[in-house]
């Protein structure tokens, strides 16, 4: 597994939304983005089986959660985990057993690629990669309901 050996590594990737940073370690995703430590990132998780070991999943949103798509969701606890479907993504996702993901850029700032690439540590490119895209859609969920954020 890749988990041990590249956990403090900053990856450049095709994600399922854009093109982000990913990494096991989020004070190396903090360095990089020039972000405070305690905001915090997405987890990016392969399996509603491994969200269920993360997070407690309202029944009654279980179903919404596994066939959302590019979607992240902000759980009662406060953590937020996106399910990632896009298959090559999901590939890397799953050899790290999960990472947490942030877009490509300084925080708050544009998607730079001279800055993605001098900051990443690995850089992983697929035949087709997602230029700029829409990023994920956010919604917050609680016991009694759901809410989109974004």
């Amino acid at each position: 597994m890749l988990r041990d050996k590249w956990s403090r590594k900053v990856f450049l990737t095709p994600t399922d939304t854009t093109i982000g940073f990913i990494s096991k370690s989020s004070s190396s995703l903090d360095r990089v983005k020039k972000r405070p430590s305690d905001k915090e990132y997405i987890t990016a998780i392969t399996s509603l089986k491994k969200l269920k070991s993360l997070t407690r999943v309202p029944q009654k949103y279980k179903n919404i959660v596994r066939k959302s798509n590019k979607s992240t969701f902000i759980f009662p606890n406060g953590a937020s985990y996106r399910l990632i479907k896009n298959k090559k993504h999901k590939n890397l996702i799953e050899k790290l057993d999960s990472s947490y993901t942030s877009s490509a850029n300084i925080s708050g700032g544009e998607y730079n690629k001279v800055f993605a690439e001098d900051n990443a540590d690995i850089i992983i490119s697929f035949n087709k990669q997602n230029k700029n895209s829409k990023a994920s859609d956010i919604f917050k969920i609680t016991k009694t309901n759901i809410k989109r954020i974004r």
